[in-house]
């Protein structure tokens, strides 16, 4: 609410209004009020909302000052309403990158915690700093993996099945360990029973195995997340982990995604889409062994036959025979 305190007569009367409920509000909390024995009738007879009444009650019980009982001027307060100068600074930074509000909340909240603006207050950010729509320079300089050999980067992914996909095993969960080459888009798919860290390793062995015998793709790098099953970035005993291991031994490099950001592995996990919408939803698969059999196939058609956009409407395979041949 807000009265013109130029106005003498309209700060009289709401003073004496509110020193009048004040009087009533006292004497329904000492049960001496002659009408009202419970404070939700005093507010509803007299108009009021609780919150606002105590809001200002509290206000002038701990001054003593009656104007304090006046509206105030809302605004934004130091280290309440507007984030600390840094943070804005470095969500304008984030957005020079090509983010947008909801990645930018996302890379500052592991180190921001509870400080970290929601998406609607770098929007407010942004807003001010006159940096809300993306320019082109902006969209040229968002972050993009693009390799022109196939073998440069893997990207590596796990991905959940709904539970009962295998009609005979209606509580049973089954995984995808999923391998895609960053430049030709040939993918591989294994099967898995869980996600532990051994069943990654040898899922990721046959599959680094198929891929370099049927289609000579040979990896030097791959990227994954953070996930425990492909063993953590900060982590000081790699050579202990099943994974971690292999890749040494294959002497493949490990990059990792930044945490909070899947769209940095974007092509596997548009691939998961991809396999959901063409082979899993909606189907029922009679028996493990069916599945895996149905898995293989739609490899067959996705690397063969399946025209892929960001390949100009070639098949993977096709446009990989075509970069081996140039290399």
């Amino acid at each position: 609410m807000r009265i013109n305190t130029n106005d003498l007569t309209l700060v009289r009367n709401y003073l004496q209004k509110y020193q009048f409920l004040i009087k009533e509000y006292e004497q329904v909390k000492n049960k001496t009020h002659p009408k009202y024995k419970f404070v939700k009738d005093f507010y509803q007879a007299n108009g009021t909302d609780g919150r606002t009444f105590l809001k200002y009650y509290n206000r002038f019980k701990q001054s003593g000052k009656v104007v304090d009982l006046l509206p105030q001027k809302r605004g934004p307060k130091w280290k309440t309403r507007r984030p600390l100068p840094f943070i804005e600074q470095k969500v304008v930074a984030l957005r020079l990158q090509g983010n947008n509000k909801y990645e930018i909340s996302c890379i500052l909240k592991p180190k921001l915690k509870q400080f970290t603006p929601t998406p609607s207050g770098v929007y407010n950010i942004l807003k001010r700093h006159g940096v809300n729509r993306l320019t082109i320079k902006m969209q040229q300089n968002k972050r993009k993996i693009i390799k022109e050999k196939a073998g440069e980067l893997a990207h590596i992914d796990t991905h959940y099945l709904p539970k009962g996909v295998v009609s005979t095993e209606p509580k049973k969960r089954y995984y995808l360990y999923g391998v895609i080459d960053s430049c030709t888009r040939v993918a591989w798919v294994e099967l898995t029973e869980d996600l532990t860290a051994l069943t990654t390793m040898f899922a990721g062995l046959r599959s680094f195995n198929i891929l370099a015998s049927h289609y000579n793709i040979k990896f030097k790098e791959v990227l994954t997340d953070n996930g425990p099953e492909f063993g953590k970035k900060e982590s000081r005993s790699k050579a202990a982990h099943p994974f971690e291991r292999m890749l040494s031994e294959l002497e493949i490099k490990h990059r990792y995604i930044r945490p909070y950001r899947p769209q940095t592995n974007g092509k596997i996990e548009r691939f998961w889409r991809t396999i959901e919408e063409d082979l899993i939803t909606g189907t029922y698969f009679e028996s493990k062994e069916h599945l895996k059999e149905e898995i293989l196939q739609y490899l067959y058609y996705y690397n063969q036959e399946r025209p892929h956009q960001s390949l100009n409407g070639e098949a993977p395979n096709n446009f990989n025979q075509k970069c081996q041949r140039i290399s």
